[in-house]
């Protein structure tokens, strides 16, 4: 059985699969799967709803498996993977209304619209600060304050907010980098030494590339951080240290915005944080303020 942190990108069947359904096609398979993943298989036909708002990790302990055998079940009936088995469930069984919209009617203005979002983006953001594990956050600003560099890693969706977070650190003196280009983020983290922090930001906590450039960090001696949604993921298992900052948002959503914004906040507080306990913030601060004035009016 493989360790969950040593998940590799599954080839996808050459054949594509018919009108059957995601269930119907587990279900017709099953006394070809072994028995690990049979037993994820059961829980998938148990209750499937419950399997849309479940990490990878989360369904592979709930099954007595590992992540490796969900994401092989996951290609054997003819899927991408375990988060194309969650949208695929999802819908099957969700009006796609209610996938993108959540609460929203028919007869919403776009002013009621706007109202339940920010609500919703506002309530997701207050139950996350009250469930964050404050003992992480010292430990993880404790590590970026020491840190000889810092090279975050993100994918996706999760890009934009390393991006911005590399940029503000910079700003107030830390060593911070973040490459777009995921070959060049693997690299780049596989020349970490220890004294060099590495900082992965994804939702899910199971993005293929993003784990590959964590590990490799990791190998090359540098601590490991991960802000994710998730407290179970291939992620959070091979991190020294990490934040779990998800929301209330259905977690089958391609685009997890309410989540990016709560990660966002959570970078924020890291910034604040590392501003005010680091000696030369002002004078770098200053300096930022100094070259932008030069590109305003």
């Amino acid at each position: 059985m493989k360790n969950p942190s040593e998940i590799e990108a599954p080839t996808a069947p050459s054949t594509m699969p018919g009108a059957i359904g995601i269930r119907e096609r587990i279900r017709a398979a099953l006394p070809s799967f072994s028995p690990a993943e049979r037993r994820v298989a059961e829980a998938v036909l148990h209750d499937p709803m419950a399997v849309i708002h479940l990490s990878v990790s989360e369904l592979a302990a709930i099954a007595d498996s590992s992540p490796a055998t969900v994401v092989r079940l996951c290609v054997s009936v003819g899927l991408r993977g375990y988060q194309d088995l969650k949208i695929t469930l999802a819908s099957e069984s969700i009006p796609s209304d209610r996938r993108v919209l959540g609460d929203i009617t028919a007869d919403d203005s776009v002013v009621d619209i706007a109202h339940k979002v920010m609500d919703g983006t506002a309530r997701a953001v207050s139950q996350a600060s009250r469930t964050i594990d404050g003992a992480a956050l010292e430990s993880i600003v404790d590590a970026l304050l020491t840190a000889r560099r810092v090279v975050f890693g993100a994918v996706g969706t999760s890009a934009p907010l390393a991006l911005d977070t590399a940029y503000r650190l910079a700003t107030i003196g830390v060593d911070a980098t973040f490459a777009p280009d995921v070959h060049t983020q693997h690299v780049t983290a596989r020349m970490m030494r220890p004294g060099d922090v590495f900082f992965a930001i994804s939702h899910t906590g199971s993005t293929f590339e993003t784990l590959a450039t964590a590990r490799a960090a990791k190998a090359a001696g540098a601590t490991t951080v991960a802000l994710t949604s998730f407290s179970r993921s291939p992620l959070t298992e091979i991190s020294d240290r990490s934040i779990v900052a998800g929301s209330a948002e259905t977690s089958y959503r391609v685009e997890a915005m309410a989540s990016r914004i709560v990660h966002l906040s959570v970078l924020d507080a890291l910034f604040v944080s590392l501003s005010r306990r680091s000696e030369s913030s002002d004078a770098h601060l200053a300096l930022t303020e100094d070259v932008l004035i030069e590109h305003r009016l």
